[in-house]
């Protein structure tokens, strides 16, 4: 057995009974092979493998499957690895492998070490796979472990099989929740100084993880910030409590062995040379898939997101949604659903058609409108595949 992976060898040798066949005229010669696999049986005492050749094969060859799977099994018996071969049900093939085969490829493994099952099916495609992207407006949570260990693991196996894998964490850190962040750390930074802050007010994060934060603030400003206008003092206050809180998720995951390549910045989108939200909803509209409008009032249970006045909106009913989404608020900022397409237009625009993103369960019902989304942004070219744990 010189196949490192002895269910693809015995896949191999199913190939070559089919072609065997296609010589014999049996099988018509343009016949599609694709859909044949090899796998373990339902049942462990049916033998040691199993194929459904006959079954996806039948119909285009115009023959009864269970005739076309005895046929193949006469091909299968005469090769020197399999001790027997069976046929099953309607048409599937069991078989058994002579001792001879699993001693042969217990010796790869030995040969291969850490290597065993290594393979370049991916042929160097890029991937990037997003995962944990957890908010940093506190410590990472159960979930947000899970995510981590599941989507560096997915990772993990995606370059084993020979993918280019990008590992990526999206750092949310515009938007509302960063901004209830920064007027919750100015409190911490209140109480560092001696203040009674009292009961921390409704809308603003509670957790004792932001008092090292007030802390941190003291120390470097003294009382120097209490005399600032909160348009000076908030940018700061912002910043440091998002670069704390993410130098605490980085020490979670380091602790947990999980390392990414890009930490991506969701301000950077808006803040940088170039807004890139307003950029990919510019190009949206010329391409038709944003327009100026009104959302019909819901039906049902209320529509979260809806408003009963004009606004900006993308066209995801073009793409099986139920309704179209809004991109911008009332106040003119950018909804979440806006950030996030230029987002994913940054990974296509980054060189990536294949896209993974690894979310929690509280954001099933946000999958299909973010993969229409990628389909818009790319032109149809860039998949998105969600994972949701």
């Amino acid at each position: 057995m010189t196949d490192q992976n002895i269910f693809a060898a015995v896949l191999d040798k199913v190939r070559a009974a089919n072609t065997a066949l296609i010589a014999d005229g049996v099988l018509p010669s343009a016949i599609d092979q694709s859909r044949v696999v090899v796998e373990p049986p339902r049942d462990a005492a049916h033998g040691d493998m199993a194929t459904n050749a006959a079954m996806v094969l039948a119909k285009d060859a115009g023959k009864k499957p269970r005739d076309l799977a005895e046929a193949i099994a006469t091909k299968l018996r005469s090769d020197e690895l399999i001790a027997k071969v069976e046929v099953a049900g309607p048409g599937f093939i069991n078989l058994t492998l002579k001792p001879k085969a699993w001693i042969d490829e217990l010796r790869a493994i030995l040969a291969a070490g850490a290597d065993y099952g290594r393979s370049e099916t991916g042929q160097g495609a890029a991937v990037n796979v997003e995962y944990v992207s957890a908010n940093p407006t506190g410590p990472m949570h159960v979930g947000h472990c899970r995510g981590a260990v599941f989507g560096d693991a997915l990772a993990n196996l995606l370059a084993f099989a020979g993918f280019a894998v990008t590992r990526e964490y999206y750092i949310n850190d515009a938007g509302a929740q960063v901004d209830a962040l920064a007027r919750s750390a100015l409190l911490r930074y209140r109480e560092a100084l001696g203040e009674n802050i009292g009961e921390i007010p409704e809308g603003l994060y509670p957790g004792d993880y932001l008092k090292p934060v007030g802390a941190a603030l003291a120390a470097e400003y003294g009382h120097d910030l209490l005399n600032w206008p909160d348009e000076r003092r908030l940018p700061l206050v912002r910043q440091k409590a998002v670069d704390m809180m993410m130098a605490e998720i980085r020490g979670d995951l380091a602790a947990l062995n999980v390392k990414h390549e890009v930490f991506f910045s969701e301000r950077s989108l808006i803040e940088g040379p170039t807004d890139q939200v307003a950029r990919t909803i510019a190009e949206l509209r010329e391409q038709g898939h944003v327009y100026q409008g009104r959302l019909p009032p819901p039906k049902g249970a209320p529509i979260e997101d809806w408003e009963d006045r004009e606004q900006t909106l993308f066209r995801s009913t073009d793409f099986g949604d139920d309704v179209d989404r809004p991109l911008m608020k009332s106040d003119g900022s950018y909804t979440y659903f806006a950030a996030d397409i230029a987002y994913h237009k940054s990974k296509f625009d980054r060189g990536f058609r294949d896209m993974i993103d690894v979310w929690g369960a509280d954001h099933g019902g946000y999958v299909k409108r973010a993969q229409e989304a990628v389909k818009a942004v790319s032109g149809g070219t860039a998949e998105l595949d969600v994972k949701i744990v």
